[in-house]
């Protein structure tokens, strides 16, 4: 139990540390006048990078907590919205996140550390206290983030291709 304790604790606060610095970075460099086309491209790779080790872990360690077909969806709809960038780069144009990219990844955020809080806690033993009880996954908290996660990252992929339509286009 020991092991599981440090362990959930280590990937509970990486997770936490890496998901506040990235929103401190965006917030920054927006407020500073810092936005640069690098940042523009890197920032959702960093997210990308964060969330998809989550959601991996997750629905690996324990599939109540996520289903394998909703990390399938969220990863597919992260393709799908990389290659488009790509296009768009190799077009000379630069594809920011827009509202529904970023409220997706928010609430795949509020999931993960949701997630993460609850093992972590109940690896303690503290299956009883309000911060537990709260995240459980049977409790609301952990299944509105994570259906909203999904309905997000459904309507935001969708958009980026509605958007992307005419790079899509040959001629």
């Amino acid at each position: 139990m020991q092991g599981s304790q440090i362990g959930y604790g280590v990937a509970l606060f990486a997770f936490t540390f890496a998901a506040i610095t990235d929103f401190l970075d965006g917030y920054f460099a927006r407020k500073m006048g810092l936005v640069t086309s690098l940042g523009k491209l890197l920032d959702p790779i960093a997210d990308k990078i964060l969330t998809a080790s989550a959601f991996i872990f997750l629905c690996a360690h324990e599939q109540r907590l996520c289903p394998v077909w909703v990390v399938v969806v969220i990863l597919a709809r992260e393709f799908l919205v990389t290659g488009l960038r790509q296009i768009a780069v190799e077009k000379g144009k630069v594809i920011a996140a827009d509202w529904s990219g970023k409220w997706k990844t928010t609430f795949q955020i509020g999931f993960c550390s949701t997630a993460l809080t609850w093992l972590f806690l109940e690896a303690l033993g503290q299956q009883g206290s309000f911060l537990a009880q709260l995240a459980d996954p049977e409790s609301w908290l952990m299944p509105t983030f994570l259906w909203l996660s999904l309905a997000l990252t459904v309507l935001s992929g969708l958009q980026y291709v509605w958007n992307s339509r005419d790079l899509l286009r040959e001629g």
